[in-house]
C-alpha cells in the first residue's frame, strides 16, 4: 500500500464520518425533543427523558464533524508537509484522534441504546421515535468507521519506518542526514598513477658529467 492510497481511503473514510455525524446529531436536534402529552408543553429527550443521553450524543457528534473536517484537510495537503517530524506528528495525532472517538461513539451507542430500551412509549416518543434509532444506528456505524480510519493511521504510520511516507525527498534537506558516499573506481590503480614512491631517489655512485677528484 502506498502513502496515495492510504490519503484517498482516509479522505473516504472522513467523507462517510462527516454524513454520519451530521445524522446523529442534526436527528437529536431536531427531532428527539418531544412533548410528553397534549397538556405538558415542555420538551424532554426522548431517550427515557435523560437529557444527558441527548447532550452527549449531540456532543459527540459536533466533535467528530469538526475533527473529521480537520484531518479532511491535512490528509490532502499531507504530501506538501516538508518536515519529516510534522508528518509524524500529523500521523500520530489521526491516529489517536481516531481512536478516541471510536471509544466516544462506543459509549454513545450503548448510551443511547440502553436508554431507548427504558424508554416508555407515548404519542410524542412515537412521533421521534425513527430519529432515535437512526441516531442509535449511524452512532453504531460510526464505531466502525473510525476504528478502520485508526487502523489507516496505524498502516500510514508503519510506511514510515520504510521511509516511503515521511522521508520523500527529505535527504537533501536535513541537516542530519548522512552525505551521499564517494563514488569509487574500479579497484585497480594505474602504474602511472605514481612513479616512484615518494621521498625515495635512486643513487648513482657516479653520475653522469661527474668525476671523482684524484688528490
Amino acid at each position: 500500500m502506498t502513502a496515495e492510497s492510504s490519503t484517498t481511503a482516509s479522505c473516504v473514510f472522513s467523507f462517510l464520518l462527516q454524513i454520519f455525524s451530521i445524522v446523529v446529531f442534526g436527528s437529536i436536534v431536531n427531532e428527539c425533543y418531544v412533548n410528553k402529552d397534549s397538556q405538558n408543553p415542555e420538551l424532554l429527550c426522548i431517550f427515557n427523558e435523560n437529557e444527558s443521553a441527548c447532550s452527549y450524543g449531540i456532543a459527540v457528534g459536533i466533535i467528530a464533524f469538526f475533527g473529521c473536517i480537520f484531518f479532511f484537510v491535512v490528509d490532502l495537503y499531507f504530501q506538501q508537509i516538508s518536515s519529516v517530524k510534522d508528518r509524524k506528528r500529523a500521523v500520530l495525532l489521526d491516529l489517536g484522534f481516531s481512536g478516541f472517538l471510536s471509544f466516544l461513539w462506543f459509549v454513545a451507542f450503548c448510551f443511547l441504546a440502553n436508554q431507548w430500551q427504558r424508554t416508555t412509549m407515548s404519542k410524542g416518543v412515537s412521533q421521534g421515535a425513527d430519529a432515535a434509532r437512526a441516531a442509535i444506528t449511524f452512532s453504531f456505524f460510526s464505531i466502525i468507521v473510525w476504528v478502520a480510519l485508526a487502523v489507516k493511521a496505524l498502516q500510514r504510520y508503519r510506511l514510515g519506518t520504510d521511509m516511503s511516507l515521511f522521508a520523500t525527498d527529505q535527504f537533501a534537506t536535513d541537516p542530519n542526514a548522512a552525505y551521499p558516499g564517494y563514488p569509487t573506481g574500479s579497484g585497480i590503480e594505474s602504474t602511472e598513477t605514481y612513479q616512484s614512491p615518494p621521498f625515495t631517489e635512486t643513487l648513482d655512485a657516479n653520475p653522469k658529467g661527474y668525476q671523482v677528484p684524484a688528490y
